[in-house]
């Protein structure tokens, strides 16, 4: 799988794990050149509390475009730190 936004391979694994429908990349395959922490928090009710990341390509910004789980609940231990992404970032094959 990979994570496309502006012309650019934000993630690519072939790896994944699938929760919710969105496609959760392991920390390794994420090219964090792209990526700035946003200070935004979210909290699932069985995941836990989500972090979120502001994506920077080629002079273009895509605010809170991915999130990950840096502490989740245990339910969701098996994405602890996997980046999933949306806000028309493309996630396909």
């Amino acid at each position: 799988m990979k994570a496309i936004w502006g012309n650019e391979i934000l993630a690519s694994s072939n790896e994944t794990i699938v929760v919710e429908g969105n496609h959760y990349f392991p920390p390794a395959s994420v090219n964090m050149q792209f990526f700035k922490n946003s200070g935004k928090h979210t909290v699932c009710s069985w995941k836990g509390t989500a972090s979120y990341y502001d994506i920077e390509v080629n002079g273009q910004s895509n605010q809170e475009a991915a999130w990950y789980y840096p502490e989740p609940k245990s339910d969701a231990s098996n994405i602890a730190g996997y980046v999933a992404f949306w806000k028309g970032v493309q996630v396909a094959k």
